[in-house]
């Protein structure tokens, strides 16, 4: 399969790669296909590239690559519909953005995908935890990717 997107150019990928988000993402409904991509430049950051929608691509980032001691509590219902057993899988990632001069991570929102059967879902986190999260000088080489 080939996109040709707005941010990377052409990218093929076989299609067992997709994830499917059944729900679509908050502000994203439409985008239900989506494809992760390394970024060249920078291995702490993932591309989460919209498969039906070229001009769309998310900078998302393991949450434990910033903030060693996060937990991801939420209710069980949040988790409905992945089929997760055994939470090994699972992934957690945080969607990153820009605020002002810095780079944040929402760990409040995060995306949880259930990597056996490439499905996922942005969840809400319980408890006082930050929407925007801001990465300090160790991820000053973000920002030029994000």
């Amino acid at each position: 399969m080939e996109i040709d997107t707005t941010r990377f150019g052409k990218v093929e990928f076989a299609a067992d790669c997709v994830l499917h988000f059944p729900e679509g993402l908050p502000g994203l409904e439409d985008c239900f296909d989506w494809v992760l991509l390394a970024d060249p430049g920078n291995d702490a950051i993932i591309w989460m590239q919209s498969v039906t929608r070229p001009d769309i691509a998310l900078a998302v980032a393991s949450p434990r690559r910033f903030v060693p001691h996060y937990r991801l509590r939420v209710c069980r219902h949040e988790l409905e519909g992945l089929g997760l057993e055994r939470l090994e899988d699972a992934e957690v990632l945080a969607v990153v953005s820009k605020a002002g001069e810095g780079l944040v991570l929402n760990l409040k929102a995060p995306l949880v995908i259930h990597l056996p059967r490439r499905c996922g879902r942005q969840v809400i986190a319980n408890g006082d935890v930050p929407v925007q999260f801001p990465l300090g000088a160790e991820a000053a080489v973000c920002k030029k990717s994000a």
